[in-house]
């Protein structure tokens, strides 16, 4: 399978339906949209600076983003793989080419939240050197959060 890696950011279309299909995903793993309304503000699509989106052929299949959280933090955001997709190692090859670009805009770690309930998500942040940290604003008041960060050196 042939994979092309694209940067764009936020706006772009094919991210803008991951952000639904997510949002979805995300909503009814908690038992609804009511349960994650007050975290919502802090996830929309338009403030992800870069986004990479990664493509089977003409194929959207999976994206992943970073947004600056501080002068030092860049958070993870949006790491998804379509179903069809998965197993391929698409979300570790993502997750480098975004240790990457956070170094070069000079970002010294990588933080992001996840679930407990996600142990997929945690398995792979862990393989890759990520480390729980304690819960950051605004996930400090999420239960079942989880955070984890990543030291990198610009």
């Amino acid at each position: 399978m042939e994979l092309r890696f694209e940067w764009t950011d936020g706006n772009n279309e094919d991210f803008a339906r991951f952000y639904r299909v997510t949002e979805d995903y995300y909503s009814a793993l908690v038992g609804g949209e009511d349960k994650r309304k007050g975290f919502i503000p802090y996830n929309l699509s338009s403030v992800i600076e870069d986004v990479l989106v990664v493509y089977a052929g003409e194929k959207p299949a999976a994206c992943a983003g970073i947004k600056a959280y501080s002068e030092k933090d860049a958070e993870i955001k949006r790491v998804w793989v379509e179903p069809g997709f998965r197993k391929n190692h698409i979300a570790s090859q993502m997750m480098a080419l975004l240790e990457e670009k956070a170094k070069r805009r000079g970002f010294s770690r990588l933080i992001l939240q996840t679930r407990e309930i996600m142990p997929d998500a945690v398995g792979l942040y862990t393989k890759l050197g990520y480390h729980r940290i304690g819960n950051y604003p605004p996930y400090d008041k999420l239960e079942g959060a989880v955070c984890f960060a990543k030291e990198i050196k610009p």
